[in-house]
């Protein structure tokens, strides 16, 4: 089957859906699109995007996670929790920046096909391993757009500017407390991922994994002391913002970093 025929219509129902969340960011006419038009039509590219990691990513050998498979993988993850997160919280203005980007990983997952795959026979725990690792990514990859749109709407408010993200985000306590539970709920997934690492895989820390072993924990340790900040110091604003995207930022490395230089720069 040709995936071609639904990264279109993904691509489209994405941009689609930035276009409506931006429109409603930008005008206050009462006739403005509702928030579910923007939510119904990112569930759409995300069911044709699921299509399009099936048939990319599903081989008779096994499991294609090459590098630009898992960028996609990881984009359609995050945009699924950030649609559940909008169930019940109104914060699926930030799918602005991640609808985009994850049309992007669309289109080059597409492009630039890549195989690295996980084989059908592979050991229960490490597509355990492999699975945490990948929803604890994406977990704290939210928590870092949501920090992000904190610093924004923090700027605003320190600033008078009553229109933008204040008008359409949560009040900035609320915001700051869903953040901590992003958090919170990645560094536990991160923990049990670097934990079932270490119980699976023969040497975590062998020349091709060592440096993703060590980025990995050394985000796993600025998330926790950015937690034990908040609960004995109550560290927030600025602070928890900075420690959250430089947590993020080392974990990103970690992860496609070493698969950039393993797959891309020197493969085989």
């Amino acid at each position: 089957m040709n995936s071609l025929i639904f990264v279109i219509p993904a691509v489209l129902a994405y941009l689609a859906g930035a276009g409506v969340l931006i429109y409603r960011l930008i005008n206050r006419n009462p006739a403005s699109p509702p928030r579910l038009a923007g939510i119904g039509l990112c569930l759409v590219g995300l069911l044709f995007h699921a299509v399009v990691l099936w048939v990319d990513g599903y081989a008779d050998h096994g499991v294609n996670l090459g590098f630009f498979n898992a960028v996609s993988l990881v984009a359609w993850t995050v945009l699924l929790m950030l649609m559940i997160s909008s169930i019940n919280k109104p914060v699926e203005v930030l799918g602005i920046p991640l609808l985009p980007l994850a049309a992007l990983t669309v289109v080059l997952e597409t492009v630039y096909p890549a195989s690295h795959l996980l084989a059908h026979d592979t050991h229960w725990g490490l597509v355990v391993h492999v699975t945490i690792s990948i929803l604890a990514y994406s977990m704290l990859a939210l928590a870092s757009v949501h920090a992000l749109a904190l610093a924004i709407q923090d700027h605003q408010l320190h600033n008078r500017h009553p229109g933008g993200l204040i008008r359409v985000l949560p009040p900035l306590q609320t915001m700051e407390t869903l953040l901590f539970e992003m958090i919170g709920i990645g560094f536990l997934l991160l923990t049990a991922a670097l934990a079932s690492g270490f119980a699976f895989l023969e040497n975590m820390f062998e020349q091709h994994l060592a440096h993703k072993t060590i980025l990995s924990i050394i985000a796993w340790v600025v998330f926790g002391v950015l937690l034990m900040g908040r609960f004995r110091y109550g560290w927030r604003g600025k602070t928890a913002i900075i420690w959250t995207l430089s947590g993020f930022v080392v974990l990103m490395l970690a992860y496609f970093g070493s698969k950039f230089v393993l797959e891309l720069i020197q493969p085989g």
